[in-house]
Parts: C-alpha cells; sequence; structure tokens
C-alpha cells in the first residue's frame, strides 16, 4: 500500500466486509457517524483490522479527530509514511 488510493480501497473492503457498507457510499466525503452510522465499537474494529492489515501500531488517538473517510485514509498514509 503506497498511495491513498489503495488505502481508500481497502477502508472500502473493510467498510463492506465488516460493516455491510457499500462499497460506493464509502468515499472521501462520508462522514462516518452520520453518513455511515459509525460508532466508537466500529471506530476500535477497525483499527483492529487496519493494524492487521497494515502490520502498523494504530492508536486509538491517531483517529480520534476522524470525522470522515479521509481522515482516515489520511491518518493510515502517514503512519504507512513514516
Amino acid at each position: 500500500m503506497k498511495n491513498r488510493d489503495e488505502i481508500l480501497q481497502l477502508v472500502r473492503d473493510i467498510m463492506q466486509e465488516m460493516f455491510e457498507i457499500e462499497a460506493d457510499e464509502v468515499t472521501l466525503g462520508a462522514r462516518l457517524y452520520e453518513d455511515l452510522d459509525f460508532d466508537s465499537i466500529d471506530a476500535v474494529d477497525m483499527i483492529v483490522k487496519l493494524k492487521e492489515t497494515t502490520g502498523k501500531a494504530l492508536r486509538p488517538e491517531d483517529f480520534k479527530n476522524a470525522r470522515t473517510i479521509n481522515d482516515v485514509v489520511e491518518s493510515v498514509y502517514k503512519l504507512i509514511d513514516e
């Protein structure tokens, strides 16, 4: 995973697999809580899955301010790019 498009696709796959959210709903502008009915437990589950997939230690505080799919993509991108 080298770029944001690949990370977005990974997030789409996770959202579809774990939360049964249609891939076309997972856009960069989609708001996690308002548009996708995410809650704090869903966020933790996604962090665990992203950690398994990327091999990077993702901390909940990295996502504390994430409000959109773009925020998640950017957080993962920064961790991978470190």
